[in-house]
């Protein structure tokens, strides 16, 4: 007699399969470089990182952090991060923007990938988020915009060690208006529980400490004044992050400094120095 059942399985599993093979993921392009390659090592950097003394009734909305390699920004993005422990398993989800680095980008590109990878395990991406966004044409599907950019990539390990279950929504952030992402943030419902949107942004680039320091600190008071008009000179991200000071002004979201260093601090040296800051907004 022919055996129905095990026809059936063995169809379940090729399906299965299929299924799996279809998926597209976003695999690590700078674990080993920014950061450690392995989950047991970047585990060992992270149990420092996010250490940090945090408020436990401050409820995060968003987040801007530092993107640079561990050694240098880690800890002022962690500190940040370190807010997310009381109140992660109130986040199901993330919105991620950052800038482009390697691709010469006009608006806003999302990824074609189902998944983003890092040495810790795969984050499974917000697929109705990004068909809102493409309905309202506010992004594009740009996978090469994607497929070497960092700012986005090193937030990955962060939200996995902060976070418990969650969908990530990435977007590449290029030249556009402040209403752009604004707009992006509105048609995502951000302010509703659940979300957390973090902006990745360094600060100024390659000037002398001194006068580093000067740059960053009016860059600093102008995103606590919610100034949205701040341009790559004083922040790398400053699209995203001009975006999320125009919403967070209207929806009256406090902003606080967190932490702030600059890579003359950690691990370089004091003649062309990169700037970092980390905020909350709650």
């Amino acid at each position: 007699m022919f055996d129905y059942t095990y026809q059936i399985i063995s169809i379940s599993f090729v399906v299965i399969r299929e299924m799996e093979v279809c998926m597209k993921y976003r695999t690590a392009a700078v674990a080993g470089s920014f950061y450690p390659a392995t989950a047991d090592q970047i585990d060992q950097e992270l149990s420092v990182f996010l250490n940090a003394p945090s408020e436990s009734t401050t409820q995060a909305k968003a987040l801007i952090v530092p993107h640079a390699g561990y050694c240098y920004s880690g800890a002022v993005a962690g500190y940040a991060y370190s807010y997310l422990k009381n109140i992660a398993h109130n986040i199901n989800r993330v919105i991620l923007l950052g800038p482009s680095h390697r691709v010469a980008l006009q608006g806003c590109a999302i990824s074609s990938c189902d998944f983003f990878t890092t040495p810790i395990g795969p984050i499974p991406v917000d697929k109705s988020a990004y068909t809102q966004l493409l309905d309202e044409k506010l992004v594009t599907i740009n996978d090469q915009a994607h497929l070497l950019e960092h700012s986005l990539e090193v937030q990955l390990p962060f939200l996995q060690r902060s976070l418990q279950n969650f969908v990530l929504v990435p977007i590449v952030v290029g030249q556009c208006s402040v209403q752009h992402v604004s707009q992006i943030l509105e048609i995502l419902k951000v302010n509703e529980p659940g979300t957390l949107v973090v902006v990745s942004s360094d600060l100024s680039h390659y000037h002398p400490y001194q006068e580093a320091q000067l740059l960053d600190n009016r860059t600093i008071q102008h995103i606590l004044n919610y100034e949205d008009h701040l341009s790559g000179q004083g922040a790398c991200g400053c699209y995203a992050v001009n975006g999320l000071l125009s919403y967070a002004k209207k929806q009256h979201w406090p902003i606080k400094l967190l932490k702030k260093a600059n890579s003359g601090d950690t691990f370089g040296s004091k003649k062309e120095v990169v700037g970092y800051a980390s905020f909350i907004l709650y």
